[in-house]
């Protein structure tokens, strides 16, 4: 069997969201949903803007203490989780083919097309412009959000970086604004994931299997520009 034969066959088996993708995305949801309630009892404890306290029923931890331990707990598990879900998608190329590049004038035409609650999405497969931003957006929010948290738990150890910030207030607050950026995605992403049901159901079972229309953008030069998936249209796209 010829190399692009054996490929194609490899692939017409994978799936949209392979597994090891999936369980880092679920664990990452549950590490997520961890560190943004119990920083949030943090922040009561501390606050940055008087104006602004979390209710008792949205944070974890009766007192600031439980919630220094249960944010402690889900850092970790964020943080290593983070670094396996890098890996995967650099080396295994997934952040090349899947996220870039990335078209200014589509990411305009997009956000507009999506203000007019266009929101049909006939193919899982391909990501539109303005997914491609805020992923790779998240991506390094969440890189920031790990080294603002580690030079706020051991300043001194990490004061060089630390420094590249400013003083310990000001990492507080783009602490404190990675978060809020964090959130934000969130709600866009469960929403739209809400709006187009079968994009959540992907994510729980792979969602449609990568067939030959789809093995040369994933495996690159094989299979020529005839097995290269089209753009998907802009004012087809949504968020999920």
């Amino acid at each position: 069997m010829s190399t692009a034969a054996f490929k194609s066959t490899a692939f017409g088996r994978a799936r949209l969201h392979p597994l090891p993708l999936r369980i880092m995305h679920w664990i990452n949801a549950v590490a997520v949903f961890i560190m943004i309630g119990s920083g949030w009892r943090i922040y009561n404890d501390d606050v940055l803007f008087g104006w602004l306290h979390f209710p008792d029923f949205l944070v974890i931890g009766k007192w600031a203490q439980y919630g220094l331990q249960w944010h402690f707990f889900g850092m970790w598990i964020f943080a290593l989780n983070g670094l396996a879900y890098l890996a995967y998608g650099i080396f295994g190329g997934r952040f090349r083919r899947k996220l870039l590049p990335v078209s200014l004038t589509e990411v305009r035409v997009t956000v507009a097309d999506a203000l007019h609650l266009r929101l049909s999405h006939e193919d899982l497969t391909v990501y539109n412009a303005v997914q491609k931003s805020l992923y790779l957006g998240v991506i390094l929010v969440g890189i920031l959000i790990v080294s603002t948290g580690l030079c706020l738990w051991k300043p001194v150890q990490f004061s060089e970086v630390a420094g590249l910030f400013g003083n310990f207030q000001t990492v507080r607050l783009i602490h404190f604004l990675c978060m809020s950026a964090i959130v934000v995605f969130i709600a866009v992403h469960v929403t739209l994931a809400f709006l187009v049901p079968r994009s959540l159901v992907a994510m729980i079972t792979g969602g449609p299997v990568l067939n030959e229309r789809h093995l040369g953008a994933a495996d690159g030069d094989i299979g020529g520009a005839s097995h290269r998936p089209k753009p998907s249209r802009p004012a087809d796209a949504v968020i999920a």
